[in-house]
């Protein structure tokens, strides 16, 4: 079911059209309510959206996951999203002519380093992803594990010199998973859901380095069902499997 639904996902953001105007489509079938989500939270949201739907017959939740910033900038552009979840406020407030009401904030995140399964190039701390020899993975500067990855670096005094950013933290996961890179920056949820896919190095100061996630109603989309799912994922049931990814309560 999860695959199904991220190969639905996947051929949602290759065919949504930027000038598309309507949301919360409804026809014979039922209504599709179109979220828009950080790439980071994948995982949970797509546990979510199963419990949506099953609570709320008649309704298919469609996902479509990315780098935050650029979701803002479909949003900006006239994608019909009903809801937009940010991995950080500043891609929110990006969009702030674009929501209904104030965001919510429904979850925190830290960064962490993952390395190749059993971590065979030791790396112990941030300092040692400075070493050239190593091929280092993080998010480019314009997403938010990217902005939480310069902060940190900075408050560190560590200089990194990566062999690519990526606009999507799943993709730095991905290139230390498969061994395309020794070690990577991305969140700690992303890290959970790796399992023995990496391995995972605590990052001196992360715990201090703290992305807060708003999610939010656009104009144009109100509905019931648009606030519903913004009450599930705050609500009990949604911080539950946010906890267990490994987010943090806001």
């Amino acid at each position: 079911m999860r695959h199904h639904r991220t190969a639905i996902a996947a051929l949602t953001a290759l065919t949504l059209s930027l000038t598309a105007c309507s949301s919360s489509d409804e026809d014979e079938d039922g209504q599709t309510l179109r979220v828009g989500a950080a790439a980071s939270l994948t995982n949970s949201f797509e546990q979510i959206a199963e419990i949506f739907e099953a609570e709320n017959r008649g309704v298919t939740v469609e996902l479509q996951f990315a780098g935050s910033s650029d979701l803002a900038a479909q949003i900006n552009g006239g994608a019909d999203f009903d809801v937009f979840a940010s991995a950080n406020e500043p891609n929110m407030d990006k969009v702030a002519d674009s929501i209904a009401g104030e965001p919510t904030i429904f979850a925190t995140n830290t960064l962490t380093i993952v390395t190749e399964p059993g971590n065979p190039e030791d790396i112990t701390s941030l300092a040692d992803l400075a070493d050239p020899d190593l091929a280092v993975v993080i998010c480019a500067p314009q997403v938010p594990c990217g902005t939480a990855t310069q902060t940190l670096t900075d408050q560190q005094d560590v200089t990194l010199t990566p062999a690519s950013e990526e606009s999507q933290v799943t993709d730095v996961l991905a290139k230390v998973s498969s061994g395309e890179a020794d070690a990577g920056l991305v969140y700690v949820t992303d890290a959970t859901g790796a399992g023995d896919d990496v391995t995972t190095v605590p990052a001196d100061g992360a715990d201090a380095v703290v992305n807060r996630y708003p999610i939010a109603m656009l104009t144009g989309a109100e509905s019931e069902e648009a606030q519903a799912f913004i009450d599930l994922v705050t609500g009990t049931q949604g911080q539950r499997v946010l906890g267990d990814d490994g987010f943090q309560s806001p």
